[in-house]
């Protein structure tokens, strides 16, 4: 099982699938895609935050659904504007633009984005400004049971906003946790000679334990706009209480971003579309009109949202026994069940001989060593049983506190 690292800034495929089985935003109207055919369309993901920072943009290009991945728009000049005549450019980096400088946006100014492309197309974002901070006050994990999903841990995130401007709001989160390789061996067989195996005493200890990082992939917002109060407590995460992320010891960043009503909408309704089950479905919310328009030509489409948005993290830790009974550790990520391998390479052997498929694992390292050192039986597991860096990283991340 490999766990992979996952940029979720609006998920570039993810509103492209949605634009070629519903619609796409033009820049005088909307209508609907049919699914036998493509049109190509720019995507920008912009999202400028009062943090600090080297700020970043992707822009991309609309995909079939055969396509395996998105096409980076390349060569573009990208720059935002505010209303003091500051300009910040923006360069390109790998599959991304990133500001030539860190800045933040700042209360009270106004940004607007403005992006050309290489053949010439322009197109600008309306104006924005920042919107109200309003820090995460807590995360809370808690035991419940659910009806659908049964006993698990339930994360909330607090917060509070006594000026009642905030809520509009929406979560990504990263999550991190420990992973412990069950049957990780001090010894550990090599291959010397085409039908030669030698087992040493020097196997790396680094190899038994790692850690996992995954970020969230879903399109999470709240609002408390119908509640009496600004104040925020919202299940970000519900993780089940026999999966293994949690086996050991669990950390998650929560990011909270304050979104004007537009971008909330923005994002309601690409949510709606994601959860519909079908193109056809009665559920379909109507139009995705974002705040990016081309001013080039008028015919020319576009989706995306220019976000300013006031941001705040906060991270937890917590083991799996702070919540659960410690006989009800989740099982590993692998059975890890042990294999006999019968060390001979005789051909028509009966039994027959698997000595070619052991060498064959070991060089591989698709197998990894328990026992039977010089005898007619070597017992391996699988690699991931014994060596967790070969799913996972087993440097220590710079925030982790045991």
């Amino acid at each position: 099982m490999h766990f992979k690292t996952i940029n979720i800034k609006y998920k570039s495929k993810f509103i492209l699938l949605l634009l070629l089985t519903l619609l796409i935003n033009s820049c005088t109207e909307s209508y609907n895609l049919q699914t036998n055919t493509y049109e190509e369309a720019i995507v920008i993901e912009a999202t400028l935050t009062n943090e600090l920072k080297k700020q970043e943009i992707k822009i991309t290009k609309t995909a079939r659904f055969e396509d395996e991945g998105t096409t980076t728009e390349t060569g573009a000049t990208v720059v935002i504007k505010d209303d003091l005549s500051n300009e910040y450019v923006f360069t390109e980096q790998s599959d991304r633009y990133v500001s030539e400088v860190e800045f933040q946006a700042i209360a009270g100014r106004q940004y607007h984005l403005e992006v050309k492309t290489k053949d010439g197309k322009v197109y600008e974002s309306s104006t924005e400004t920042l919107t109200t901070v309003s820090p995460i006050t807590e995360i809370v994990p808690t035991a419940v049971t659910k009806n659908k999903e049964g006993l698990g841990v339930q994360i909330n995130v607090n917060s509070y906003d006594p000026t009642g401007t905030s809520k509009y709001y929406r979560y990504e989160y990263e999550e991190t946790f420990k992973i412990v390789a069950p049957k990780w061996s001090s010894e550990r067989a090599i291959v010397t000679g085409p039908q030669r195996i030698t087992v040493q005493q020097d196997n790396d200890p680094n190899k038994k334990i790692c850690y996992a990082t995954k970020k969230s992939t879903d399109i999470i917002i709240t609002s408390t706009n119908s509640l009496t109060e600004d104040r925020v407590n919202f299940p970000v995460r519900f993780i089940k209480e026999d999966d293994y992320i949690i086996a050991q010891r669990y950390s998650i960043l929560i990011t909270q971003y304050v979104e004007n009503q537009e971008a909330y909408a923005f994002h309601k309704i690409m949510k709606e579309m994601a959860t519909s089950s079908s193109v056809l479905s009665p559920k379909q919310p109507g139009v995705l009109s974002g705040n990016i328009r081309c001013t080039s030509n008028v015919d020319e489409k576009v989706i995306g949202y220019f976000d300013v948005t006031s941001v705040s993290s906060q991270r937890i830790f917590f083991n799996y026994t702070d919540l659960f009974p410690p006989t009800n550790t989740p099982a590993y990520l692998n059975p890890c069940e042990n294999v006999s391998y019968r060390y001979c390479f005789q051909l028509n052997a009966n039994p027959p001989c698997d000595g070619p498929a052991l060498i064959s694992g070991i060089q591989s390292n698709a197998i990894t060593y328990l026992a039977g050192e010089g005898s007619a039986n070597y017992t391996m597991v699988d690699a991931a049983c014994g060596d967790c860096t070969t799913f996972a990283s087993n440097i220590i991340p710079s925030f982790w506190k045991d």
